[in-house]
């Protein structure tokens, strides 16, 4: 869904602010789609044809006050997240609600707008986990949460059936080290990242991988094809 129509169609970009979130902001805008940025942070940013086209404020815990604003939005992309090296037991509860926790909560949130929605455009939501999903990120509280968002995302994929299928499209963007404030040492720029995500959100493949690790693009259609398999067997076991 990366070609605007005549109507013009809506994304909502959480992680706006960030690196990539300015990227894909700037695609968006300049593909003619109208773009509402989330953002943790200030939204008295200056609004011009390469930034959202409306702010929202908001923060993890309260997901559920963005209804409102969700049930505008086509093409949900969620690319929140932190990433602290602290060892405190603090660390580990943000990271968990902020990076797996939050992005559950708007998934679902998303999942049942589009579920009850009566219009014959199909919604999407693209959620951002990284390879920090399986692979090593040198950071335990950053693995973990991207480890639990990654499952609860393929389990929620692979137990939809035909009907929530053809209201909902979900797909994973699995990301290798890219440069932002998070990762200032990252081998692939924000811009580059943007522009494969686009490139590949095309496809019909749910996985949208943009990594220089060759191993991740073995590895994680490997996992997705057991967790689907796994899924397979829930079905039946039920039925």
């Amino acid at each position: 869904m990366i070609n605007a129509s005549r109507n013009q169609k809506t994304v909502g970009i959480t992680g706006a602010s960030g690196a990539l979130g300015i990227q894909l902001t700037k695609l968006f805008r300049q593909k003619g789609y109208k773009v509402i940025g989330f953002s943790h942070s200030k939204t008295d940013y200056e609004i011009n044809l390469e930034s959202p086209n409306e702010w929202v404020k908001w923060e993890c815990g309260k997901e559920s006050i963005l209804k409102k604003h969700l049930e505008k939005i086509d093409l949900l992309i969620l690319n929140h997240g932190i990433y602290d090296l602290s060892r405190e037991n603090s660390n580990y509860e943000n990271s968990l609600e902020i990076n797996a926790l939050s992005k559950f909560k708007l998934l679902n949130l998303f999942e049942d707008i589009a579920l009850t929605n009566e219009s014959v455009i199909t919604k999407e939501i693209w959620i951002n986990t990284s390879e920090a999903e399986i692979l090593p990120a040198l950071n335990p509280t950053y693995e973990i949460s991207k480890s639990l968002i990654g499952k609860l995302v393929s389990f929620k994929k692979n137990l939809m059936n035909k009907d929530m299928k053809k209201k909902l499209i979900i797909k994973k963007i699995i990301l290798g080290p890219f440069k932002s404030e998070l990762n200032p040492i990252g081998i692939m720029s924000a811009e580059f990242v943007s522009k494969r995500i686009c490139d590949l959100a095309n496809s019909k493949s749910y996985l949208i991988i943009i990594s220089p690790n060759p191993l991740t693009y073995l590895l994680f259609p490997m996992k997705e094809f057991f967790n689907y398999l796994y899924c397979q067997i829930i079905y039946k076991y039920k039925s």
